[in-house]
């Protein structure tokens, strides 16, 4: 741990004067006050995509919710592109932290992939009302490229790469049997989250949750070994 000296014993010329301190201090407030708004306009700018998507974030728009100057708020992105890639890295780091650390703390194989999927499930059941920015923000960029499409796409096969990797190790664990294909199972493992967000939030089916958790149930039976079927925490008997 850095120390610093103090007055009473620091040498002139060893660092700045009390005037050349004071204006440290007062620079690094001001950089902790900028990282502050530019956290709370990030904030707000993840609620407004969460409702109109990403196209519909603007300058104005978040300008007016902030009640804020637009040049205000353009010194913290520079642009509404800008503005746009922060949101989408803003909401991937929010989920990894919701979804992704917390999984990684259960034991390899089954249990992991299993807590991967139920967190995951359990993150778009509650983004039913507001809506998930990896799918709406599909939706709007699917046929547009640039920057925010593919700041949208690497985020996106970031989490398939964790995914695979889960499913992958299950193979190794002796959960999954050998032959096990990885991309066929992450194909349909998010195949159940795109349904799942389909029908609860456009047709307003109920059941959709309950729906989604038996189709994963089903997908790892079909792959599961002696040795996963005994794995503690996993549910891999098919739904009736």
């Amino acid at each position: 741990m850095r120390t610093t000296p103090t007055p009473a014993t620091a040498h002139p010329a060893e660092g700045p004067g009390a005037e050349g301190r004071a204006g440290g201090r007062a620079a690094r407030g001001a950089l902790h006050k900028g990282q502050q708004t530019r956290a709370a306009i990030l904030d707000a700018a993840l609620g407004l995509a969460s409702q109109m998507g990403l196209e519909g974030l603007s300058i104005g728009a978040l300008a007016e919710l902030m009640q804020m100057s637009k040049s205000g708020v353009f010194a913290h992105f520079g642009s509404r592109e800008e503005l746009q890639i922060s949101v989408i890295r803003e909401y991937h780091a929010r989920f990894e932290e919701e979804v992704f650390f917390p999984a990684m703390r259960e034991p390899r194989g089954l249990p992991r992939l299993t807590a991967l999927f139920e967190r995951w499930l359990r993150r778009v059941s509650m983004e039913i009302d507001s809506g998930c920015i990896y799918i709406s923000g599909a939706v709007e960029f699917d046929d547009r490229p640039g920057p925010v499409r593919d700041a949208l796409a690497a985020m996106v096969l970031a989490w398939h790469q964790a995914l695979e990797r889960a499913i992958g190790i299950a193979i190794e664990e002796g959960h999954l049997r050998p032959d096990t294909d990885t991309q066929q199972m992450l194909f349909e493992i998010h195949g159940l989250i795109l349904a799942l967000h389909h029908d609860a939030r456009f047709l307003r089916r109920p059941g959709a949750i309950d729906r989604a958790r038996a189709g994963f149930a089903r997908i790892v039976h079909q792959a599961a070994t002696a040795k996963g079927r005994r794995a503690d925490g996993v549910t891999v008997a098919p739904a009736a």
